[in-house]
């Protein structure tokens, strides 16, 4: 079996001792997924950090195969998946949580958001999906919380006191205090998506327009926008296309715009820590983002 070179680099620089272990038992996991689910696997998409294939089934029907390293990440995905089951989220059919298996729907044709090629249209189609997509929060869960991501960003702070890679330690600590305050003031709790963007959204003809790979999380709904902010943005005119989306969500979703670009700010400043290599490299549109978020809150707050 060939397995992308990336693909094993990034297993191996995400998961160190634990991700060798798992490429070295991966073609088991799949001989054991056709003998299982009695399905023949086909070569799998470009990857990233984990295993996902489009496999035919005995009866010809396409499903998808996703492999993962069993742990809390897999856990949440499975629960996201259960809870968002007849929303806009492709269907979980079946899956092993010891060997950190799915079996999803495949959706067809399953064009990415971005092959659409209008700013405007990609934004409004990203909106329809979350009007059918947010739930209230379940009572009882154990999937993670935007208070977690504070709690992450301290101690990405007291790890690094004087400021990590392009983010400087007032940013970090203005970061955190907005993080504080904004899960102090939520009045909702929404069980959201966790990494909404272009390309975990997905065509199909039998259903239009829908979403995959959900992380779960539970926090505000404007939280679940950011991300998507911060994806596929123009080499030029990052501010107006920022902006254009911030007017379109809020406007489509009902929701509070001051929260939605606090709430962008600090998750700028988050995910652009996570994105600091070894190298010093980052990723320069989430820094970019930074400073969008917050010049965007003095335009229209202050």
């Amino acid at each position: 079996m060939r397995i992308q070179h990336s693909f094993m680099n990034n297993v191996r620089l995400h998961f160190k001792e634990n991700g060798e272990k798992w490429l070295n038992e991966l073609p088991s996991i799949l001989s054991y997924c056709e003998e299982k689910w009695e399905m023949v696997i086909q070569k799998p998409y470009n990857l990233s950090i984990n295993y996902v294939a489009p496999a035919i089934m005995k009866d010809n029907n396409e499903v998808v195969v996703k492999v993962c390293i069993p742990g809390l990440e897999f856990r949440d995905e499975v629960e996201a998946l259960k809870l968002f089951e007849n929303q806009k989220m492709n269907t979980l059919l079946d899956y092993d949580l010891n060997r950190g298996i799915l079996i999803l729907e495949k959706l067809i044709p399953g064009a990415t958001l971005v092959e659409v090629g209008d700013e405007r249209q990609e934004t409004l189609i990203a909106a329809n999906i979350l009007k059918n997509l947010h739930i209230k929060a379940p009572r009882k869960s154990s999937l993670h919380t935007t208070k977690q991501r504070e709690k992450n960003l301290e101690e990405i702070i007291t790890q690094y006191p004087t400021g990590l890679g392009p983010i400087s330690v007032e940013e970090l600590h203005k970061a955190l205090d907005i993080f504080t305050s904004m899960n102090k003031t939520a009045k909702h709790d929404w069980l959201l998506h966790g990494d909404f963007h272009h390309y975990n959204i997905l065509s199909s003809d039998h259903y239009g327009w829908m979403s995959i790979d959900p992380k779960g999380l539970i926090g505000e709904r404007e939280y679940d926008l950011i991300q998507y902010m911060l994806n596929n943005l123009p080499l030029e005119n990052a501010y107006e296309t920022i902006e254009n989306r911030v007017n379109l969500f809020t406007e489509e979703l009902s929701l509070k715009k001051d929260r939605l670009l606090l709430w962008g700010y600090c998750h700028s400043v988050l995910s652009t820590a996570w994105s600091v290599d070894k190298d010093g490299t980052y990723s320069k549109p989430f820094f970019k983002g930074i400073s969008i978020f917050e010049d965007l809150y003095n335009e229209y707050f202050t």
